[in-house]
């Protein structure tokens, strides 16, 4: 299976594909693996943060800023490399199906303005009451730009 793929109906007993879905002449073009190539980079799982002593290393030794919707920490690691992000969600915003969904965006726009961020760092992205809903009602472009504003302010 194909990372994002989820099982589906392919699953199902007795459920079978249409003679269309098995025609390899008209279907997409696939990589060696079968599964449909990205349409756009991800962040990498080496430019996120996973452990715990890297969370609190960011929380203990680095310097914070706020917006309404989001808290950004950001720390100077030793050595040089491209910025890390941690992205942590409480879990009073909601299910793990709506937090994972308010991450998996966050990541996206965060991608988006890479550009913009000092590499060597590492940074911790907490989502604050209220993020989630915001964003659905106004889109992508608007968290984008609350990220835009979160990282401008940390690097002022």
């Amino acid at each position: 299976m194909c990372a994002g793929e989820s099982v589906g109906t392919a699953s199902v007993p007795g459920w079978r594909r249409g003679p269309a879905a098995r025609s390899s002449s008209t279907a997409a073009p696939r990589g060696a693996s079968g599964c449909l190539p990205d349409p756009a980079p991800h962040v990498q799982r080496r430019h996120r943060l996973s452990r715990s002593r890297d969370f609190e290393a960011v929380y203990r030794h680095g310097r914070s800023v706020s917006t309404r919707y989001l808290v950004l920490y950001s720390f100077d690691r030793e050595g040089d490399g491209e910025a890390r992000l941690g992205l942590a969600v409480p879990k009073s915003l909601g299910t793990a199906v709506a937090r994972n969904r308010i991450k998996r965006r966050l990541r996206e726009a965060w991608r988006a303005g890479l550009a913009d961020v000092p590499a060597g760092r590492d940074y911790v992205l907490i989502v604050r009451a209220g993020l989630p809903e915001a964003a659905e009602a106004r889109g992508f472009e608007w968290l984008r730009e609350r990220v835009r504003e979160v990282v401008g302010k940390a690097v002022a």
